[in-house]
């Protein structure tokens, strides 16, 4: 029997709600062992350890790449299964058409089903971490309970993992419960349900990523939306980075891009040499919990703290922060090998692959050496430009949210909402076109409010409508912004040159939240005039930056025409103040 499994524990840290829960699911799964993770140092080196005389780790070399190592997940388990995703939720409306939901009933049958014995011969580990500081009043704990040791290592890096988050469930008694297992990692046994209602995940099948570590986007983005919707804040899939001007000011945004709009590179900006004096701290990459604060202020922390990143295009050039932070105490997953055991992927602009990222010699027949989709896993404290602030309970003070998307025309460079309430528009009509790696065709449009279509766990138009109370709530909301790096000329080429230079951009934003900068007003929002952007070095031709910051009016109406579209997807649940916002930008276009 299960209870009489081998096991480890610190008694003296464990809540009877935690204990009886792992009982209860060891009798379901019989493993052979369990083992409560503590956190520290000698486990996750006892754990390594294991998974390389498993061969489930290789060392890679430690003289080029110290304490680094490479795992390779199955072929069929790459990446994340948003079709195999559930919410399941008592009333279906409640998931909204933006989920595919099922009901708590079938979705607890069907994995219970999956997971009956699935744990024999194997050890069952139980998880405690906490998302966010470990004494923040706004971070939250939960317990993953897995079968798999690389899913504790990465949890081990991604979060607040051991005693600390098990003592702090014992005072509060509230967590989030995930249970994961591997299974035999057949993609047609693979699922992941979330039971918002019962602060609860269930994944089978599958050992990768977002799939298996639970605290990421299962916890941190849909069940945490979902908890914040009742309790009053914002879990958003926004990077969070403080910029502190040359006179010394320093100031927070979080900003929401949907993939391919170059997020990770804004989380972990350089500023260009024609800029000195300015700083970048890196406080989150991925993930932003937001709380109304005591002076009327939005605070952000950062609930995770590692990243887990796409490596391919990573090189010193595109992002010198993640190139220089993943060359030592790095965990790679599905990226390729050289001769000299380096890991190799494209875009790395040096070295050769000798083998690809299923082991086999490489030849460029199988497709490329590392997976598109292959992945970093690093402690955030790695990062050249990690902030502090991270660490503070308190979290940061926010000035500006930016949303951004990927337009080749339509979207100036930058705009800024009239009001709270328009920006939530703004938010809620993102639209990114899809590059032809992400679907198999370029160019189509998209919409991503917020960034958040794979990862908000309820209703869009509930969620809006939460938005909207939010911004009620503060009496200083941060002013909310539009960005677009990729607008392009007749010839397909990019208008503006990104990267560190998108600095220019929130050097105008910041001045604008101070008050210091000129804009003028359009139908859509307010533009900065060319003088208002510090253009000093930039090779840009005056009628590059006048097409950058050209609203068109014609292209602007099937803009709106389209948002009202989408917006009816959400049918009754559509908030009508953003109904009335989007009539309110038909009238100012004519």
């Amino acid at each position: 029997m299960a209870t009489a499994a081998a096991t480890t524990h610190p008694l003296s840290s464990i809540s009877k709600p935690v204990g009886d829960w792992v009982r209860s699911v060891a009798e379901l799964t019989q493993p052979d062992a369990i083992h409560w993770c503590d956190g520290s140092d000698a486990e996750y080196r006892s754990l390594m350890a294991e998974l390389q005389t498993s061969g489930e780790l290789l060392k890679l070399n430690p003289e080029h790449f110290p304490n680094c190592f490479l795992a390779r997940s199955h072929p069929s388990d790459v990446a994340r299964v948003e079709h195999l995703t559930f919410v399941c939720t008592t009333d279906r409306e409640d998931a909204g058409p933006n989920n595919h939901w099922m009901s708590p009933a079938d979705g607890h049958a069907k994995m219970r089903d999956l997971f009956k014995d699935c744990m024999k011969g194997r050890t069952l580990y139980v998880v405690p971490y906490c998302m966010g500081p470990i004494d923040s009043p706004y971070s939250r704990c939960g317990v993953e309970i897995t079968d798999s040791a690389y899913v504790v290592i990465n949890m081990a890096l991604m979060t607040r993992m051991g005693l600390p988050a098990l003592e702090r469930i014992g005072r509060e008694g509230s967590f989030v419960k995930g249970l994961h297992s591997t299974g035999e990692l057949d993609p047609n046994r693979r699922f992941i349900m979330h039971f918002p209602e019962e602060l609860a995940i269930e994944s089978f099948g599958s050992g990768y990523g977002g799939n298996a570590l639970l605290g990421k986007k299962c916890h941190a983005l849909r069940i945490a939306s979902f908890q914040a919707r009742n309790e009053g804040w914002l879990a958003e899939h926004m990077l969070i980075v403080g910029l502190q001007s040359p006179q010394g000011e320093t100031h927070y945004i979080a900003a929401a891009f949907p993939s391919a709009c170059g997020k990770t590179n804004l989380a972990m900006l350089i500023p260009p040499g024609s800029m000195p004096g300015w700083k970048v701290f890196t406080v989150g990459d991925d993930i932003a919990w937001l709380h109304p604060g005591p002076d009327g202020r939005l605070y952000a922390i950062n609930p995770e703290a590692g990243y887990f990143g796409v490596v391919p295009g990573t090189n010193p050039k595109t992002n010198r922060n993640a190139y220089e932070m993943i060359r030592r105490d790095t965990l790679f997953t599905n990226v390729a090998l050289t001769a000299d055991n380096d890991p190799w992927w494209e875009g790395l602009e040096s070295g050769t692959p000798v083998i690809d990222w299923q082991g086999r010699p490489y030849d460029a027949k199988n497709g490329p050496a590392a997976h598109p989709n292959s992945r970093f896993t690093v402690s955030a404290k790695k990062n050249p430009n990690y902030a502090p602030e991270a660490d503070s309970p308190r979290g940061v003070p926010i000035s500006a949210i930016v949303f951004g998307g990927r337009r080749r025309g339509v979207a100036p460079l930058v705009y800024e909402a009239r009001d709270w309430n328009h920006g939530v528009l703004v938010g809620a009509s993102v639209a990114s076109e899809t590059t032809a790696a992400a679907i198999g065709e370029a160019g189509v449009l998209r919409r991503d409010p917020m960034a958040m279509k794979p990862f908000a766990g309820y209703n869009f138009g509930d969620y809006w409508n939460h938005w909207l109370a939010i911004g009620a709530k503060l009496k200083h909301p941060p002013r909310i912004y539009h960005v677009n790096w990729f607008r392009r000329d007749a010839n397909n080429k990019f208008l503006w040159p990104g990267f560190g230079d998108n600095l220019r951009v929130l050097d105008w934003i910041l001045k604008r939240c101070n008050g210091k900068a000129e804009a003028a007003e359009t139908p859509i929002g307010n533009l900065p005039k060319a003088k208002d952007l510090n253009l000093a070095g930039l090779d840009i031709a005056p009628q590059a930056l006048e097409q950058l910051l050209s609203v068109d009016a014609t292209e602007w109406r099937a803009e709106a025409a389209d948002m009202n579209k989408y917006l009816d997807e959400f049918g009754a649940r559509t908030p009508a103040a953003l109904r009335a916002e989007v009539q309110a930008l038909q009238k100012r276009l004519g």
